[in-house]
């Protein structure tokens, strides 16, 4: 059980019964009741949440984790297959809903009725703030050859598969996410362990785009590689894309001809990506109104769960003046601005051993992008 500050949970309580309509404020009290050893009360009020808002991943969440913390494993698991049902992205500061995309792929828009199978990815590009360059790339070296008038349905055998690399925190899987929205495909992620299950289901819902996590972790595997070589089975319709944020630990065998043989650095967010990240992590929270632009251009080199964690430190720092006020308190601009301030850009320690790398094992040209973004760099 974590120690929570009994006078934070007394200003959030007070805050509810002055504002009970506001789900943020509420579900922030049922996590930290979680914490607190408290799932009872906490998951009536994730329950009251739902009754609202029954799509509500954050209160989803919340809920099971409050079940599961009362020993209710039945309730709990109910919870997370409706949470695993939604086609969400979770960064670091929790849940956050994006809205339905039109499929961009020449794909069916109907699931066909078959009970069981998650909906297709409604994530695009185009709910992925800035990153132009990233954007650009993802489409030239895997979207396009994929985009040829002569195609036709079902979508055409994965020609190679896809490996996104970069700092930790910065919306690989996001984007491999896009990708299956672009595709009009399903999403479906898989680690270390049960890859030949993961393949076999991707295959039974393709079109779908599997999320390899860890790439570098992954071998060497002589089954990812039969999976990947379509050995056991037939990969129409199944994309493969694996992340990594350590691509030179990457078994070479992977990286071969028709299997993870084109790369993607994903960069650290824009200014233009930075403000939609902040935006997006302060929209469920009570706040003033807030300059995320001028907030965007200061915090280069941060990562987006740097980002996400900054308006968590504000979030905390408003509660603990509202305990001392006795009164809810909102968070301010200064608040946010502070919390980056004390901030240290978790980028840059990657793209120094990024470089470090790069200068010895890039006789191929595989890290030209993380030589040219260090160089462009170097002078800020």
């Amino acid at each position: 059980m974590t120690v929570v500050d009994p006078t934070v949970i007394a200003a959030l309580e007070r805050a509810v019964a002055e504002d009970p309509e506001n789900p943020a404020l509420r579900l922030h009290l049922a996590g930290l009741q979680v914490l607190s050893g408290d799932a009872r009360r906490a998951l009536g009020h994730a329950q009251r949440a739902l009754a609202a808002a029954p799509a509500d991943a954050l209160a989803l969440a919340t809920a099971r984790d409050a079940a599961r913390a009362l020993g209710d494993g039945l309730r709990a698991e109910r919870y997370g297959r409706l949470l695993r049902a939604l086609d969400v992205w979770t960064p670091a500061g929790g849940p956050t809903l994006l809205p339905p995309r039109r499929d961009r792929f020449a794909a069916p828009a109907s699931d066909g009725g078959r009970p069981g199978l998650p909906a297709r990815s409604r994530v695009t590009l185009d709910d992925v703030g800035g990153l132009d360059d990233v954007k650009a790339q993802l489409e030239a070296v895997y979207l396009a050859p994929l985009r040829t008038p002569a195609l036709r349905n079902p979508i055409p055998p994965a020609q190679g598969g896809l490996l996104l690399y970069g700092p930790p925190g910065c919306g690989a899987t996001l984007l491999a996410r896009a990708i299956a929205g672009e595709l009009g495909a399903r999403f479906a992620g898989a680690g270390r362990d049960g890859l030949a299950a993961a393949f076999d289901r991707a295959r039974r819902r393709a079109p779908c785009v599997l999320c390899l996590q860890d790439a570098d972790l992954l071998g060497p595997s002589g089954n990812l590689i039969a999976e990947l070589d379509g050995e056991r089975g037939d990969n129409l319709g199944v994309f493969v894309v694996a992340c990594t944020s350590a691509p030179w630990d990457v078994d070479e065998r992977l990286r071969a001809g028709g299997r993870l043989d084109r790369a993607v650095l994903v960069l650290p967010p824009d200014e233009g990506a930075r403000a939609a990240i902040l935006r997006a992590a302060l929209a469920r929270r009570p706040a003033d109104p807030i300059d995320v632009e001028r907030l965007a251009r200061a915090s280069a080199g941060c990562s987006a769960a740097d980002l996400v964690g900054a308006v968590e430190t504000a979030a905390e720092s408003a509660l603990l003046a509202a305990a001392r006020a006795g009164a809810l308190l909102r968070i301010t601009e200064h608040d946010v601005g502070e919390a980056l301030a004390r901030t240290a850009p978790s980028t840059r320690a990657w793209f120094a051993l990024a470089h470090e790398h790069a200068r010895g094992a890039n006789d191929d040209g595989r890290y030209d992008d993380v030589l040219a973004y260090v160089r462009a760099n170097e002078r800020r």
